[in-house]
């Protein structure tokens, strides 16, 4: 299996290089890397010093390390961050602008054994830390090789993985982490299923992440005033197949303000949602904020995570094709959630546990999304669920600095 895992990487470059030109994503995946270890050589002939090295694949998983990030910088303020990231569309987001107590922000070059060997060499880090998956061979050996201490947090396996599938090559990757820190039980008893002790349940660090967001949101005075006292609905990260429900319940309920939160920001799909709808609506980079439609489209990345603060309730997108986005962030407002019915739940154990808890709620089509809204306009349901997403929050937040304190204790007891 080894060998046909190298075979495999050797044959992603060669594609890499043969059809990348012509494929814009792949493109970027391989532009995106050129000269990386030249900028990782510049970075730590000006940075020496001990160095915590973060994992991420993309932009969810780096919301779920910023506050470990954060935490370890806290109780060890002298401690170097650097990220590396494998998709472009996490790494070009990121990238934009600053990051708090990040010190680094590189891609992961090809899992091939001299890459990694390279990789890791260059940037000696003294921990390293992997987020929720994405874990590549070459780069774990790399770094067991030189006995650097190895976690993964915020994990949610599921018994079909192929990890737990046989005993092997991809087995073993996992019993090369000293420490894993899960979502959950459920991961805790794959794990020991396969006699992998070295876990426990830690929660998921993002609802530390939309705790802060929530207590730290941007303010838009501009959409204060057109809310004023209106309900009001948000929906982010929305699809097509999301605005085929949403659009027939926006036309029946005119009292409400509508922020929606696409996916796809090209005008194309907004302009024709617009056609769609009964009701008026603006992009919010075209708004006159002298007129008030009743719906707004944002068209910029970066506001979602603080529009919650405007919302009676949210709707999140995603269910029905790529996978559903983050539930926890309109929660962390205290926000009752809506979403589309999810095919594999596993992958998105925040769902059913929304469910479970009184503040997710599921719909498959139309009617069954005019139900749950015509439900939380009753003010006793609606009042219940806020309580139970607030309450459900603050018993999740902390999982940073109880991961921390456990990596401080395995560290020291090396």
């Amino acid at each position: 299996m080894k060998w046909i895992y190298r075979i495999g990487i050797f044959i992603a470059r060669i594609l890499l290089l043969l059809v990348g030109p012509f494929i814009p994503r792949f493109q970027k995946f391989s532009s995106g890397r050129k000269n990386l270890f030249q900028r990782l050589e510049e970075f730590r002939s000006k940075n020496a010093g001990e160095l915590a090295w973060f994992h991420v694949a993309s932009l969810g998983e780096y919301e779920q390390a910023r506050p470990l990030i954060a935490e370890l910088k806290r109780v060890q303020p002298a401690q170097l961050i650097a990220v590396s990231f494998f998709s472009p569309s996490g790494f070009d987001h990121v990238i934009k602008k600053p990051q708090p107590n990040v010190d680094f922000v590189t891609y992961l070059p090809l899992d091939s054994k001299t890459y990694a060997e390279k990789f890791v060499s260059i940037l000696t880090p003294n921990i390293v830390f992997f987020v929720k998956y994405d874990l590549w061979y070459q780069h774990i050996k790399a770094i067991k090789i030189r006995e650097i201490p190895l976690f993964l947090f915020s994990a949610s396996f599921r018994a079909d993985q192929i990890y737990f599938q046989r005993d092997g090559f991809f087995r073993q990757i996992i019993f090369q982490f000293d420490y894993i820190f899960t979502q959950n039980q459920k991961t805790v008893d794959i794990l020991k299923s396969i006699d992998y002790q070295q876990t426990s349940v830690a929660g998921d660090t993002r609802f530390d992440r939309v705790a802060e967001t929530a207590n730290n949101y941007k303010e838009f005075p501009d959409l204060a005033d057109w809310v004023a006292d209106m309900p009001t609905v948000v929906a982010g990260s929305v699809w097509q197949e999301d605005m085929d429900l949403l659009i027939p319940l926006m036309n029946a309920n005119p009292g409400y303000r509508w922020i929606i939160a696409p996916h796809d920001l090209s005008p194309e799909p907004m302009k024709r949602w617009s056609e769609q709808l009964t009701l008026t609506a603006s992009r919010y980079s075209q708004w006159d904020s002298d007129l008030s439609p009743d719906v707004m489209f944002i068209d910029n990345i970066g506001m979602l995570s603080s529009l919650y603060q405007f919302a009676k309730l949210a709707y999140i997108g995603g269910a029905f094709g790529k996978g559903l986005h983050n539930i926890l962030e309109p929660l962390g407002f205290g926000i009752p959630v809506i979403f589309g019915k999810l095919e594999k739940t596993d992958k998105f154990p925040e769902s059913a546990e929304s469910q479970a808890n009184g503040c997710g709620f599921e719909v498959s089509d139309v009617a069954s999304l005019k139900l749950v809204f015509e439900k939380l306009e009753h003010a006793d349901f609606y009042q219940n669920s806020t309580e139970a997403a607030r309450n459900w929050v603050e018993m999740n937040v902390g999982a940073a600095a109880k991961i921390i304190n456990k990596v401080e204790q395995l560290v020291l007891e090396k």
